[in-house]
């Protein structure tokens, strides 16, 4: 077998979420070490960004959940896998992965998955559909929550023969780079937000959903200022409710009943990151239900800015807790008024080391080449190259 490598990624959409930023990079690192990159999606906003002269992308409705379609994208996958003499096969999601599993068999290629998340299921039914992601030759968990997630609810799935290991997600340590960003940029979304630059500003990222805590980050200003009569500050629930409406209402409610409207901002989702985080002197992660990764807390980190997240999942192993960052008791909106309130009396000295010590974290551990590299030497030994 030739050592030029061939893979084939699938993934329901091409976005902004760690899986597809994932696939994004590993494709593109592929190609710097001479392999032939192919990626499978229905669409995406992070499809503008793929080099294609790098990078072959195939649409085809993998996002579908429908029978009918899933066999019909398997066909579609085999062919492309026969046509473009695929190596392996990497899926990253439940759907995909189904059609992926018949391809790689009857083209008799290797098959990978990346487990992403914590699959819940209610019956054995929905348990059994996410047990595909154990049916690869080798499935890669994001974080050590989901590996020990994965042997203590799908254990009976895991094969011997098939390998099963963690490969921390990571991120673009030159994309989110303090000294990176814009100063231009920066005053322009400082002036669009009407943000004060004389007030502390606490910045929660996030999907506007209630697993994502926005409800106790609103209960842990009130708090913040009721308890501990801090009030020159400014926070930013920066996400999309992506059509949750009435949970919107919910929150806006929240904020008119403790007065908090001048104090709260919504902002829409901002394609750079590295902007928003650079406008915060606080980043906060609020979430009730484990992160399987907790990127924002290691964007953060990278950005050197203080994370304050919740002691749950994969935040608890991105964070050295009381040193790059700090980790309080999730769903306790007091906890997190005092991890706060910490954060805001602490001087520069203090804040500026913690912010060393984060960056210092997240390049030692979830670097996205240190994720790239461990992907393609996994390749390699399942090739026996």
């Amino acid at each position: 077998m030739s050592s030029k490598i061939k893979v084939l990624q699938v993934i329901p959409k091409l976005g902004y979420g760690g899986a597809e930023t994932g696939c994004y990079d590993l494709a593109h690192y592929l190609y710097e070490k001479d392999c032939k990159s192919y990626i499978v999606t229905s669409g995406g906003e992070l499809l503008k960004f793929v080099k294609k002269d790098k990078v072959k992308i195939f649409r085809l409705p993998v996002q579908s959940k429908n029978p009918l379609i899933m066999i019909f994208n398997s066909i579609v996958i085999s062919i492309l896998v026969l046509i473009f003499n695929i190596d392996i096969i990497h899926a990253r999601s439940r759907a995909p992965a189904w059609s992926c599993f018949f391809s790689s068999l009857l083209t008799r290629r290797k098959f990978v998955t990346t487990f992403h998340g914590t699959y819940s299921f209610k019956n054995n039914i929905k348990k059994y559909y996410n047990s595909i992601m154990l049916k690869s030759n080798l499935t890669i968990a994001g974080s050590n929550f989901i590996f020990d997630h994965i042997n203590q609810n799908y254990g009976s799935y895991i094969k011997e023969k098939n390998k099963l290991m963690v490969i921390f997600r990571g991120i673009n340590l030159e994309y989110f780079n303090q000294k990176n960003v814009s100063e231009k940029k920066l005053n322009k979304l400082r002036a669009l937000i009407n943000i004060d630059q004389k007030s502390f500003v606490i910045l929660l990222p996030g999907r506007i959903t209630p697993w994502k805590g926005q409800e106790n980050f609103i209960e842990a200003l009130n708090i913040l200022i009721e308890d501990f009569n801090i009030t020159n500050f400014q926070a930013i629930i920066l996400g999309s409710d992506q059509g949750r409406k009435v949970y919107t209402k919910k929150l806006t409610s929240l904020i008119e009943r403790y007065s908090l409207s001048s104090k709260v901002r919504f902002v829409n989702p901002i394609k750079e990151m590295p902007l928003a985080y650079s406008l915060a002197d606080l980043i906060v992660s609020t979430s009730i239900k484990p992160e399987a990764f907790g990127r924002v807390a290691v964007e953060a980190q990278a950005m050197q800015k203080p994370i304050v997240a919740s002691d749950l999942g994969g935040s608890k192993e991105t964070i050295i807790n009381s040193k790059s960052g700090f980790l309080f008791k999730y769903d306790d909106p007091r906890e997190l008024a005092k991890a706060i309130h910490s954060v805001i009396s602490m001087g520069k000295d203090s804040l500026h080391k913690i912010g060393n010590e984060g960056r210092r974290n997240v390049s030692k551990k979830f670097d996205v080449d240190k994720m790239c590299h461990s992907t393609f030497t996994e390749y390699k030994k399942l090739l026996k190259l």
